[in-house]
Order: C-alpha cells, then sequence, then structure tokens
C-alpha cells in the first residue's frame, strides 16, 4: 500500500467484484469489474469494511463478515484498491 495514503472512514477505493461462476466452456455472464466503494469501517492497515455501489444496488462487507483486504497489484475478486490516477 503507497505510505502516503491510509484507509479511514468515508474515503472512497475500488472493489473488485468477484463476477459470475465461470462455465463450463470457460466464460462468464459477468466478468470482474471495479465497483465505486465507502469505507465504512477500517480494521487494520490493509482490512477494511465497506459499501460498495453497484448498478443494481448497495452491497455491505462488515469487518465482522471478514471484511475486504487490500491489493494492489493483483486486484482479484473481493478485494480493494485505491483508485488509479487518470
Amino acid at each position: 500500500m503507497s505510505s502516503d495514503q491510509k484507509p479511514s472512514v468515508g474515503r472512497i477505493v475500488h472493489y473488485v467484484s468477484y463476477g459470475s461462476p465461470v462455465q463450463p466452456d470457460g466464460t462468464q455472464v459477468f466478468a470482474c469489474e471495479c465497483r465505486a466503494a465507502t469505507i465504512t469501517e477500517v480494521g487494520d492497515a490493509s482490512v477494511v469494511g465497506l459499501c460498495v455501489l453497484n448498478p443494481s444496488g448497495l452491497f455491505f462487507h462488515a469487518l465482522s463478515d471478514g471484511g475486504c483486504s487490500h491489493d494492489e497489484t493483483m486486484k482479484p475478486g473481493g478485494t480493494w484498491h485505491w483508485p488509479e490516477r487518470v
């Protein structure tokens, strides 16, 4: 994690969705995608609770349910990272 950014309640981050299950032919109906999310709780420097903003509604991932881990490099489903600079 970048040393100049620290997770805190209210910060906007990207949550990587899991996507739909992989079908026998190797395709997915819905691919993994970055979604806007707001930090709602901070467990430590890398695990946070999130409110994820999806086109179909809100998704809450609380610390009590395990939170979401930070992953800036691989960005697998179920993790969060800082938004890319554009």
